[in-house]
C-alpha cells in the first residue's frame, strides 16, 4: 500500500512487479504477463470485466445498465443522443411539484455507481443529485433523460491497453462562472496514461473568481500521485 495514497498498491514477487490503483475503478498493469492473468482473472471472478487478449481490457457495467433500465421501467423509453441538453439550467424549482424522494435518491445512487465506468454521465448526474433534499418533477425529467441516453449506450466503457505509450498526460479546463444558477466555475481534470483514462474529477467551484487557477491546481495534485508510475514501469 502507498504511503501516500491508500488506494495504490505494489505487488512484488520474483523480480516481477504488479501495480493496483483502486479508487472507483481498479486499473492495474505489470512486468509479467502471468502475474497479471493471475490478477485478471481473480477479479473477473468478482466483478463484470471483459478481457479483450493478454494485452487488452475492456471494463464496463452492460449488464447493470439494462438492470437499472429495467428497474425504473425506462427499458422501453425512446433513446436519447445526450444525457443532458446544453440548454438545460436546474435550480431549486420551488414552486414545482414535488415527487418521491425515496425513488429519486435510488435513481441516483444507481447511476452514482453506473459512474465507475461512464464518465461521460458524470456531470449531469451530479448536476442532479444536487436536489436529493427536494426533488421537483423538472429534476426526475432530467434525470429520466439521463436513462434515456443510457438507453442509447448501454455497452459504452473504459478501456485500457497496455500496448501504447506509458506516458503520463494531465488535462485541466473550467469554464469561468459558467453556472446560468449561481455563476460559480465548472472545472474538470482527467489524467491520461499513454491512451487509457486513470483519473478524472469534475466539480463547482466555490470560488468563483479563481475558477480557473483551481482547476490547474486540482491537475497539479492530481498529477503527483498518477507520477508514481512513470518511476515504477
Amino acid at each position: 500500500m502507498g504511503s501516500v495514497d491508500k488506494t495504490f498498491f505494489l505487488l512484488s514477487r520474483g523480480g516481477d512487479t504488479l501495480i493496483v490503483q483502486i479508487y472507483v475503478d481498479i486499473i492495474f498493469g505489470g512486468s509479467s504477463h502471468a502475474l497479471v492473468s493471475s490478477f485478471a482473472e481473480q477479479m473477473s471472478r468478482e466483478f463484470e470485466m471483459s478481457l479483450m487478449g493478454p494485452k487488452r481490457t475492456f471494463v464496463h457495467q452492460a449488464k447493470y445498465t439494462r438492470d437499472i433500465l429495467k428497474k425504473f421501467e425506462m427499458g422501453d423509453s425512446k433513446p436519447m443522443t445526450t444525457s443532458m441538453s446544453t440548454n438545460t439550467a436546474l435550480d431549486a424549482d420551488e414552486d414545482g411539484e414535488a415527487v418521491d424522494q425515496k425513488e429519486f435518491r435510488w435513481m441516483i445512487g444507481s447511476l452514482l455507481y453506473l459512474m465507475a465506468t461512464r464518465p461521460d454521465i458524470q456531470f449531469a448526474v451530479c448536476l442532479c443529485a444536487r436536489y436529493q433534499a427536494s426533488p421537483r418533477t423538472s429534476h426526475r425529467q432530467n434525470v429520466k433523460r439521463i436513462f434515456r441516453y443510457l438507453k442509447f449506450t448501454p455497452e459504452l466503457g473504459l478501456w485500457y491497453s497496455s500496448g501504447y505509450s506509458l506516458s503520463l498526460r494531465g488535462f485541466s479546463d473550467a469554464d469561468h462562472a459558467g453556472c446560468r444558477i449561481d455563476r460559480k466555475s465548472t472545472s474538470s481534470t482527467c489524467q491520461l496514461l499513454g491512451t487509457s483514462l486513470v483519473w478524472r474529477f469534475c466539480a463547482l467551484e466555490r470560488l468563483q473568481v479563481e475558477g480557473v487557477d483551481n482547476a490547474l491546481i486540482k491537475g497539479e495534485i492530481e498529477s503527483q500521485w498518477t507520477g508514481l508510475i512513470d518511476l515504477l514501469v
